[in-house]
């Protein structure tokens, strides 16, 4: 199998802030639950699994629905998600290349707190944690053989993605990026 394997550094221009699911509507988590983190309980990290979204999401903001006309990025996000494959699954956040350790809201990271409208003008109060820029991403981006997509396409939206959508919650406004290594 002659697959691509690149060694990949995202390098965060604007704040990243997260809001993890808890698997249902009626849990509420605390702030610091709505980070992810490793298995020790204290380094960040960000799941494949977001980056593979902002690279494939159908429902929600991801580079091919805003890049791509409309008529072409849902075929173009099913390749990525079918021939593209993100390692480790954990991504460690780091900043200086040293992962990132939760100790506490401490400047690094802090609490972001505004209102969303929901229909009818709801109020919707929001309280999510943001680590503050320089954040960075590396991992091992695999593309594996196929008739659909080329490299320079995937890297195209890496590179206009991470400015037009970014990564994490509240995307397009936190979480932009620019792609320091691509080799």
């Amino acid at each position: 199998m002659n697959q691509i394997t690149r060694k990949v550094s995202l390098r965060g221009i604007t704040d990243i802030m997260f809001d993890r699911y808890a698997g249902d509507n009626k849990t509420e988590l605390s702030v610091e639950q709505k980070m992810y983190y490793a298995q020790d309980g204290k380094t960040l990290i960000l799941p494949a699994t977001n980056v593979m979204s902002f690279l494939s999401a159908q429902n929600t903001p991801s580079a091919p629905k805003r890049l791509l006309d409309s008529r072409e990025y849902k075929k173009v996000a099913q390749a990525l998600l079918g021939y593209i494959a993100i390692s480790p699954l954990e991504i460690p956040i780091t900043k200086s290349n040293k992962p990132i350790v939760f100790g506490g809201f401490n400047g690094e990271i802090y609490v972001h707190n505004s209102v969303a409208r929901l229909e009818k003008g709801v109020p919707n109060p929001k309280i999510r944690p943001v680590i503050r820029t320089p954040w960075e991403l590396n991992f091992t981006l695999t593309m594996f053989p196929n008739n659909e997509i080329k490299e320079s396409l995937v890297k195209d939206m890496f590179d206009r993605g991470g400015i037009a959508i970014g990564l994490g919650t509240f995307r397009g406004v936190f979480g932009k990026f620019v792609v320091d290594k691509w080799e």
